[in-house]
């Protein structure tokens, strides 16, 4: 059982691994093209259908660049898609919420005091949920509302500060962060998959067949790139909430979220207003650091949690009752008790320690079993708990966890 355990875990770091790689892939074309889009300048003697050029120098030489709105006269041979950045980044976030979420679901899943919920109804809700937003998004899109930009991204925006809310009535703190991202780079790929790249495609075999080809096509794709781009740096945010308590573990999560994506907003528009060349926004990073201002007090202000009384009461389930009554409990629970739940606690006591590091909660047998795998891990097979071990946990300690954990059937191994 350890051994898979181990497996298991350097299978989420690989996936992991893979999602950062291909977003910095993704996010780097499409911030490129943004800028590349807004700088382009119209000169005189630029070939027919060309909307503009720009020149740039990198590597040691210069590049010369123009855009066509439509499409060239002549198809070229050697035509690059951008799509795969896109593709595999959702299809990567896919599995490592799949691998960490959704099999880990009954400690970074489901949290009993919103809603205590089977793994199969929490996962449900979870993959139900991120195809809700793109259907009513892409709706809004194909309305009439498609035809007022501003609106249509005020509409989204509360779309999204209902989904968040919404997300908080059912999941951990951490889960609520997660799938809200999720949701928007849910929105994000299917604009690429389902509405870009059919337009460009439409544009291409057009103009292979000698039609004219129609720039509405290129004007709706527009629409859907314009709102990836304000997009982006939100959902980054959200991904990486996750190893921060102040952003996730405060029942304003979701309001902390919404500002999050009113920053994005305002970062994106002062770079996209530079790149135009329309001079620097500044008053953009006033506003941005107001509202950051407000994340900040947000993330302490008072909050209604679970006490430890009220955690204390709660029964375990069978499958927890079983973890218990194993050989080697005791040990490992005083180990832990003793070295760990100063910090993993409802009121940290450790100072410096204002919530627990990365919400996880270790005071109650429910707590303990519940974290069991993340337990092993972390403070059994490696001393990457207590962090420089500065509550000075004996090797015998690591020894009883190790024991505790592999003494379980193979069938709690990911709990």
């Amino acid at each position: 059982m350890s051994d898979f355990a181990v497996i298991w875990d350097w299978l989420a770091f690989a996936i992991r691994w893979t999602h950062v790689v291909t977003a910095i892939c993704w996010i780097g074309s499409s911030f490129y093209f943004v800028a590349l889009d807004l700088g382009l300048r119209k000169v005189p003697g630029l070939p027919p259908g060309a909307h503009g050029e720009e020149w740039q120098v990198h590597g040691g030489g210069f590049y010369h660049i123009q855009k066509y709105l439509v499409a060239p006269e002549r198809m070229p041979e050697h035509l690059i898609w951008f799509k795969w950045e896109s593709y595999m980044t959702w299809i990567s976030g896919a599995a490592l919420l799949m691998v960490t979420y959704w099999v880990g679901s009954e400690l970074f899943l489901i949290d009993p005091a919103k809603m205590d919920l089977a793994p199969w109804q929490a996962i449900l809700i979870s993959a139900g949920s991120l195809s809700i937003g793109w259907l009513i998004y892409t709706n809004l899109c194909k309305s009439k509302l498609g035809e007022t930009p501003t609106l249509l991204m005020l509409i989204l925006f509360g779309l999204l500060m209902v989904m968040g809310w919404a997300y908080n009535q059912v999941f951990t703190g951490r889960a609520v962060m997660l799938h809200l991202g999720a949701f928007t780079a849910t929105i994000m790929t299917a604009n690429v998959f389902f509405v870009i790249m059919p337009n460009q495609r439409i544009v291409v075999a057009d103009l292979k067949a000698g039609r004219p080809a129609d720039p509405k096509y290129g004007k709706i794709a527009k629409l859907r790139s314009t709102h990836n781009n304000y997009l982006t740096l939100p959902v980054v945010f959200l991904m990486l909430s996750n190893h921060y308590p102040l952003a996730f573990a405060t029942e304003y999560n979701w309001v902390i979220a919404g500002l999050i994506f009113l920053m994005g907003v305002t970062i994106r528009h002062f770079f996209n207003t530079m790149h135009a060349g329309g001079g620097m926004r500044r008053w953009t990073w006033a506003v941005t650091t107001i509202l950051f201002v407000i994340v900040m007090w947000l993330s302490t202000a008072p909050m209604f949690r679970q006490t430890l009384e009220e955690a204390e009461a709660r029964v375990l389930t069978p499958t927890q009752q079983a973890m218990v009554d194993v050989a080697g409990w005791d040990d490992a629970y005083n180990a832990v008790m003793g070295r760990c739940s100063m910090c993993h606690a409802r009121e940290p006591s450790y100072e410096g320690i204002h919530t627990a590091p990365k919400g996880v909660l270790l005071e109650t047998p429910d707590d303990i079993t519940r974290a069991a795998r993340e337990i092993y891990i972390q403070a059994g097979v490696t001393d990457a708990m207590p962090p420089a071990n500065v509550s000075f946990m004996e090797p015998q300690e690591r020894q009883a966890i190790i024991d505790w954990y592999r003494s379980l059937p193979r069938t709690f191994a990911l709990n």
